[in-house]
């Protein structure tokens, strides 16, 4: 996967040997054994935006890592192409299903190249192999007993593709998309889930890390499994778009059923037992790495259609968190959507490589605006890391004809930098590992920031004065180039192009995994670039909004929104502060009125303090199958430690409001009362005893 950088320069130079450099791809013999990550597979009812789009990028991170630590990685993403919902957006263009979906692979496959995405197989569910495997999967349940024809009647969502009955909706609406649900009743067959419900309660107990972070395991638990599997439908009859069930044509095979299944028909599982050697060697998989909404798919349906087939189940799934747009979800309707090739035009592959990588949180949604990226990208890759690398190779030049050598001149501010560069790659790959990609950046910048804070301390330009310093100036200058070899080498599996790139400027290539932990291997003698490019340029942020305007990519009253947001957060901070006061005038309400109100238990799984607000902390509710964002103004009266794991009564039909623009999606009940000193004091309201999230308070 990587290019071998230029030679390094004869020994001779300094009077050292040369180091031999080494390709970060491992031989065949090296190989630390087998590796399969997979994608959830992109669903072809548009243009992938960004937050679609961090998923391929996250996944092709821990392909990358892998591959680099010496695994023979498989890494399989692809299309969800059939669905009622596809059927209609055909019929709205104009188009047949497979044409309108083979015009939307070719955008997904487009930008999942243009990110620099290493996958090795792209599945389609229209690819005849697959749909063949669907068919025989299908009647192998039915033969075993475990599906069975009866009728439906229900609430189905078009956009999930998902039935839901009375008691799983929220508000009369789809409990995962918010969206509207309409009543269905049809001929369907059913798939007996409860018959393997307590096998997969007593998988989940004997495999504790099988669905992260925790708090999506704790959903499952509690939302589905504890009241009771439903039986799931798994066929339709009321459209055409989909595979057909073999023995009953009038059927076409569930959505979810067809997709799931494309992790092991992408690597040739047959149902008939035939299934291929490239199957043997990589299912299991290792990590199905899918979005939190789609985490009741792929940990309860899709471990008992692999139970039914009698297959191992994936070792991990990873529920990650979303991208919102400025604190909400995107939407075309809102006008908010950003999407890849959009950013990439603006900023480059790698720039947004880094900011999808190191803004999203391991289970808490991340953030994203163009004004954030921009900040993102001067703070942090022009000003740290490629400032660094300017400064470095531009005095390596300066003072020593670009090359560089380790004169052993040390001192003890060396030992530091030393130090932190070589814990360096434990730390990030134990974070990869963890699925925590801003927490590995944030060790690899670390190592970045201490290096220029070297070059403050070390002074070069006051050693290049001094003759009898050029050794030490020297091997400063060494220190610096290793530790940016190394950490350009980090960088790889984040920043592919520009690793490429530093290390080329250096005059070497990508360090192997097993060097990384050691310092001074650089090639004593090596010739750094005579004119090296920036890596980064700086960005103008006035310019760029000019330009988003006049492409449309964002409206022209988005400032005049943000401001409106900031007053408004102001006026609901000194609501805050009034609710403790004494309310004298009291209107009555009748029964019909607090009927109207939707009290529900939730569970805090996250608390922070809000950035310039010293009353209000954000909280992740739980709040049954639901986890909602909600601020409240009680930080002068709980810390973000106290909150973590408490149960709360929660105002869950409450209209969103936007505080210190984060959307607020409820409100916390408290008590308000003024203490015998005369202080206020805000009490959160409990349930007396445990009970279940999402339980209802009458």
């Amino acid at each position: 996967m990587y290019n071998k950088g230029k030679k390094v320069t004869p020994a001779g130079v300094c009077g050292r040997i040369p180091a031999v450099g080494r390709s970060s791809a491992p031989r065949r013999d090296d190989m630390k054994g087998n590796y399969y990550v997979t994608t959830a597979i992109a669903y072809t009812s548009g243009k992938p935006h960004i937050g679609n789009t961090y998923e391929i990028v996250f996944s092709d991170l821990i392909a990358r890592a892998k591959r680099m630590e010496g695994y023979d990685v498989f890494f399989q993403t692809g299309s969800d192409e059939h669905g009622e919902k596809i059927e209609l957006k055909a019929q709205a263009a104009g188009l047949t299903p497979k044409q309108y979906v083979d015009q939307r692979v070719a955008d997904i496959k487009r930008i999942w190249d243009l990110m620099d995405t290493t996958y090795d197989k792209f599945i389609r569910t229209t690819d005849a192999d697959h749909e063949e495997q669907v068919q025989k999967i299908f009647e192998k349940f039915y033969k075993q007993g475990d599906i069975y024809k009866g009728s439906y009647k229900g609430w189905y969502c078009t956009p999930c593709e998902s039935f839901w009955t009375e008691s799983q909706l929220v508000d009369g609406k789809c409990p995962d998309c918010g969206g509207k649900v309409e009543m269905a009743e049809e001929e369907a067959y059913f798939f007996n889930m409860s018959k393997y419900a307590d096998r997969l309660m007593k998988y989940y107990d004997e495999h504790p890390d099988f669905i992260v972070p925790q708090s999506r395991k704790n959903e499952m638990v509690n939302n589905f499994l504890k009241p009771g599997l439903q039986d799931l439908c798994v066929s339709r009859t009321s459209f055409n778009w989909g595979i057909p069930v073999s023995f009953d044509k009038r059927h076409v095979v569930y959505v979810w059923l067809d997709a799931l299944t494309n992790y092991i028909t992408g690597v040739g599982y047959d149902a008939d037992g035939n299934s291929s050697d490239l199957y043997k060697k990589e299912w299991p998989a290792d990590v199905h790495i899918i979005g939190k909404d789609i985490v009741r798919f792929h940990s309860i349906y899709w471990p008992i259609f692999l139970m039914a087939l009698g297959e191992p189940l994936p070792k991990q799934i990873f529920g990650h968190p979303w991208l919102l747009q400025d604190g909400g979800k995107m939407s075309k309707s809102k006008g908010n959507v950003i999407y890849a090739d959009d950013l990439v035009d603006f900023f480059g592959v790698d720039s947004v490589r880094y900011y999808l990588l190191s803004q999203m949180p391991f289970d808490n949604d991340g953030i994203i605006s163009w004004d954030l990226v921009i900040d993102t990208i001067n703070s942090e890759l022009v000003n740290v890391y490629g400032n660094l690398v300017q400064r470095t190779i531009a005095m390596s030049n300066k003072y020593f004809g670009g090359i560089v050598c380790d004169k052993g001149v040390s001192e003890p501010v060396d030992d530091e930098l030393k130090s932190l560069a070589k814990a360096a790659r434990d730390k990030v790959f134990a974070n990869i590992d963890a699925y925590r990609s801003a927490d590995a950046l944030s060790d690899i910048f670390t190592v970045l920031r201490r290096a220029n804070k070297y070059i403050d301390e070390t002074m070069p330009w006051v050693l290049a004065k001094d003759e009898s310093q050029k050794d030490r100036l020297a091997t400063v200058l060494y220190n610096l180039t290793e530790t940016i070899v190394i950490c350009a080498s980090l960088l790889s599996p984040f920043m592919p192009s520009t690793s490429q790139k530093v290390v080329e400027q250096c005059g070497t290539t990508i360090r192997s995994f097993d060097d990384l932990d050691k310092f001074g291997l650089f090639a004593n003698g090596t010739k750094v670039s005579e004119n090296p490019a920036h890596l980064f340029a700086r960005i103008d942020a006035d310019k760029v909004k000019k330009e988003l305007l006049a492409k449309g990519l964002v409206k022209e009253d988005v400032e005049e929104e943000e401001k409106k947001e900031q007053k408004q957060a102001k006026k609901e901070e000194k609501k805050e502060d009034k609710k403790a006061e004494n309310i004298v005038d009291i209107s009555e309400i009748t029964i019909d009125d607090f009927a109207k109100i939707q009290l529900r238990v939730g569970k805090i799984l996250t608390a922070e303090k809000v950035e310039k607000a010293d009353k209000l902390l954000k909280f992740s509710v739980q709040i049954g199958g639901d986890v909602r964002t909600i601020v409240s103004g009680i930080a002068k009266h709980y810390t973000p430690e106290e909150m973590l794991g408490k149960n709360v009564v929660v105002v869950y039909n409450l209209k969103p409001a936007k505080l210190r623009g984060i959307e607020s999606q409820g409100m916390l009940l408290c008590a308000c009362y003024t203490d015998a000193d005369g202080n206020e004091q805000v009490v959160l309201v409990s349930p007396e005893k445990p009970v279940d999230s999402g339980s209802v308070v009458r």
